[in-house]
């Protein structure tokens, strides 16, 4: 079975706030361990309307808590914005909590706008360090050295798992290099998903952490009981998207039945084009667009991600999903086999 996994930002819903949209997570966070999910990811953003996983760690700590069994992290911290020791503490601090059950993905990107980014006190000029930052990061986490006069403690010797995030090629050129398992953001970004793949299994340099490439893909997903309450889910993020793209993000629109009628023609196209790495509709359609992408790009992960209005909703559009994933793994399998 192809391993599938979750990528939640906490949205918040147009009537709602950051307190229902948290416990939204927590609630979403469970039903993910009930269909066994095996990760369980929170993205770092600031000084967004529509998102309340502003304070990562914190959110992490909160859900692994709230969960036995899942894998939970980030998808990702972006590095540019802390300092790596901090970074090593806080998930050392995790890992410590709950053994076994923490992922550190890393992001490149500030996550939020300019003026925001000097607000978090690191210089801009901070990502061009970014392969330094990882590498310093991966050694607070691993086993003590003699005379080292830096430690992170709680941290030191966890080896808590690193990912590295990208939407570019320069991510999948350094997970390849570092040798670390990678996560491509085809959910928002697929230009250069086919690309970014090739290069990372290409060059990819075995290493202490992994022997072989571990490529996670991104997409997004609005399962519905037929096609036409798939592509009603899907509208708000659509919409939302349009509005971060102009300059006005705030809280995840409400559903619309005729999308073309709030969007016009070049902004819905710019937004299909973003969002082109999507399953969207009934269980039929979402069974071939899986089938589809598996077969394209052979994952050795997949990662879900679908902000949809309606916390309810949204629960049972994963739980269509996953049951669509088993059916096309468990049909491609006898093929494999032969």
């Amino acid at each position: 079975m192809l391993p599938y996994s979750m990528l939640d930002l906490s949205p918040i819903p147009e009537g709602s706030d950051a307190r229902d949209a948290l416990a939204s997570t927590l609630d979403l966070a469970r039903h993910a361990e009930d269909l066994s999910f095996t990760r369980y990811w929170l993205a770092e953003h600031h000084n967004m309307p529509g998102i309340a996983s502003a304070a990562t760690a914190i959110v992490i700590g909160q859900v692994a808590n709230a969960t036995k069994r899942i894998r939970v992290g980030s998808g990702g911290i972006m590095l540019p914005n802390h300092a790596p020791l901090v970074v090593a503490e806080q998930f050392g601090t995790l890992a410590t909590f709950f053994p076994g059950r923490i992922d550190l993905g890393l992001g490149r990107a500030p996550g939020t706008d300019m003026g925001t980014a000097r607000a978090l006190r690191r210089t801009l000029q901070a990502s061009d360090d970014f392969p330094a930052d990882v590498e310093e990061l991966i050694g607070y986490l691993s086993p003590a050295q003699p005379g080292a006069q830096v430690r992170a403690i709680p941290g030191e010797g966890t080896e808590v798992p690193v990912w590295i995030l990208g939407s570019s090629l320069y991510g999948a050129q350094l997970a390849a290099h570092f040798g670390l398992p990678y996560a491509f953001a085809s959910h928002f970004a697929p230009q250069a998903l086919d690309q970014a793949v090739t290069i990372y299994r290409s060059r990819f340099q075995p290493s202490r952490h992994l022997a072989r490439p571990h490529f996670m893909l991104a997409v997004n997903a609005f399962a519905g009981e037929d096609d036409a309450e798939g592509i009603y889910l899907r509208s708000s993020m659509q919409q939302a998207f349009a509005n971060l793209r102009s300059g006005r993000p705030g809280p995840l629109p409400r559903p619309v039945g005729n999308i073309q009628a709030v969007l016009d023609p070049q902004m819905l196209a710019m937004v299909e084009m973003a969002l082109s790495c999507s399953v969207t509709g009934g269980p039929e359609t979402i069974r071939s667009q899986l089938a589809s992408l598996i077969g394209r790009y052979q994952p050795d992960e997949i990662m879900f991600n679908g902000n949809i209005h309606d916390p309810a909703a949204r629960k049972a559009s994963f739980t269509r999903t996953v049951a669509a994933l088993k059916d096309v793994t468990g049909a491609m399998a006898p093929q494999a086999a032969g």
